[in-house]
């Protein structure tokens, strides 16, 4: 009773440090519930309770702040009259992420009459097809918006009722109060030559013909999370687009669906096919993982990978559902196929591609993960920790990678990662001189280095405040230096230096 009449008398501020501290970390009140309850399920507080709490209704408990603060990373006495900080509880909008904007002088210069003529000609030089230049824009479009699109999530709720897992048959059951008509198709995988010369298995998996009919192939009945993936998509397409049939077949493989060609101009149809596919995959994504159970899911499993086996889905639909729904905005993804070819792409923390922009490259760094996992065993999982210097300024990633196999037989990786510059910033700790320092740790070791004591610190504590397992998995490991390509590798000597003097 007189350690809870001490905290009352200390508690003025406390309602305000919790929920500015709480928007700090872009958390709902549902989201520290549910991260409470993990530390402490019998004084974890209930969202009805936290209300009250932050609006000065309330004063918690000792136990309920103890449980509270360790959610945060800090001191209980943090928390009362006597330890206010201003850095703490005054929130800040974290940067967006993405492609970056810039005022475009003189404005003239891209017009719609000039951009009709230049963008042709910019497409034959680079060598892309105008598919893929759509592809290119929708990719940025979803990177400004950090992969939020809550029409899109309405949509997909409405026919999902926000149910998690959802069946094979729960699916079809959708597909059939939609009016669609299955036809199963009989077709093996084949070796196609992809576009940087390499051989690859593709097979064609699904496609819709209007008005009604659904053709699935029967090798999506082996593989139920595919099977989900690809009906989703179509319920999807049924659904935003009216089932009129303008959309991509689907296809699965390690050859691109489309290859540049000589024929560079931009066809309508170019840029319909490719927004349509986005957007019925966005709904796939949001019917199968409902962005707040799927949220909580990753609450509760500390954002593992193997999640996905919990939401009945593939490791490809959780990994890119992670980047949507998390209250972290600052994530990447990558689907990669061999080093240098990434058939998937999501970078809403603006982090520089590995490889050239819109063209196949030959130097891509080795050392980021993606592609060092190439060399692990079937489905093993890694976590790494690296330095990347992106504008002249090193900033520390975190990534998880797992290595899997496609429904036509071809080994790819999958990686899921985040910026953790903002989070470590949001703490109020120096990170231009914690990057600087292990960027030049790393570099006086040949590349890699064991993290430092103090930095493994400040890094576990911003693990557990972000509830994602494998950043405190990764300071097991050294730290890696990786760059955006060979060519301006910051090792000593570079890689590809290293390989040539071989």
């Amino acid at each position: 009773m007189t350690a809870n009449k001490s905290l009352l008398r200390k508690s003025h501020f406390l309602g305000t440090k919790i929920r500015n501290l709480r928007k700090r970390n872009n958390l709902t009140m549902e989201d520290l519930s549910t991260r409470c309850i993990r530390v402490n399920s019998e004084y974890a507080p209930s969202v009805s309770y936290l209300s009250m709490i932050e609006r000065g209704k309330r004063v918690p408990s000792l136990d309920m702040l103890q449980v509270i603060a360790e959610v945060f990373q800090k001191d209980v006495e943090w928390f009362l009259d006597g330890e206010e900080q201003q850095l703490d509880i005054t929130p800040q909008k974290g940067s967006r992420g993405g492609v970056s904007g810039m005022a475009l002088e003189p404005g003239f210069l891209f017009s719609n009459d000039i951009l009709q003529i230049a963008i042709p000609e910019m497409l034959s030089q680079t060598g892309i097809s105008g598919r893929q230049f759509a592809q290119l824009l929708i990719r940025a479009h979803q990177e400004h918006h950090q992969n939020h699109f809550p029409e899109l999530e309405r949509a997909a709720e409405e026919v999902g009722l926000k149910r998690m897992p959802l069946s094979v048959e729960d699916l079809m059951q959708i597909v059939q109060q939609l009016g669609l008509h299955i036809r199963w198709f009989e077709q093996t995988p084949k070796e196609v030559l992809d576009e940087l010369g390499v051989l690859s298995k593709n097979v064609p998996t699904s496609y819709f013909l209007p008005p009604a009919t659904l053709h699935l192939n029967k090798l999506l009945q082996q593989w139920p999370t595919r099977l989900k993936y690809e009906l989703a998509v179509h319920i999807g397409h049924a659904v935003l687009h009216n089932k009129d049939g303008v959309k991509s077949g689907m296809m699965v493989g390690g050859a691109f669906e489309s290859v540049p060609t000589d024929d560079s101009a931009i066809a309508p149809q170019d840029i319909l096919h490719a927004w349509r596919d986005f957007e019925s995959s966005f709904f796939a994504g949001a019917l199968l993982c409902p962005k707040m159970p799927f949220r909580q899911l990753l609450d509760k499993q500390g954002y593992e990978i193997s999640s996905h086996h919990l939401a009945g889905v593939s490791a490809s639909v959780a990994m890119r559902r992670m980047t949507a729904v998390s209250p972290y905005s600052h994530w990447h993804y990558f689907d990669a196929y061999t080093p240098g070819k990434l058939k998937a792409v999501y970078r809403g923390n603006g982090i520089p591609l590995p490889w050239g922009n819109m063209r196949q490259v030959e130097d891509p760094c080795q050392h980021w993960a993606v592609f060092r996992m190439f060399e692990a065993a079937e489905s093993a999982h890694s976590a790494q920790l690296s330095i990347l210097d992106v504008q002249g300024q090193p900033r520390i990633y975190c990534c998880e990678s797992t290595k899997v196999s496609d429904l036509a037989g071809n080994a790819h990786v999958l990686c899921a990662g985040i910026d953790l510059n903002p989070a470590i910033d949001a703490q109020g700790m120096d990170v231009e001189t914690m990057a600087q320092e292990l960027k030049q740790l790393c570099r006086s070791q040949g590349g890699s280095a064991a993290v430092p004591k103090a930095i493994r610190s400040t890094l576990t504590t911003v693990s557990n405040i972000l509830n994602i397992n494998w950043v405190a998995r990764s300071l097991d490991k050294p730290a890696q230096l990786i760059c955006s390509r060979g060519n301006h590798c910051p090792r000593e000597p570079g890689c590809y230096q290293h390989c040539s003097a071989k």
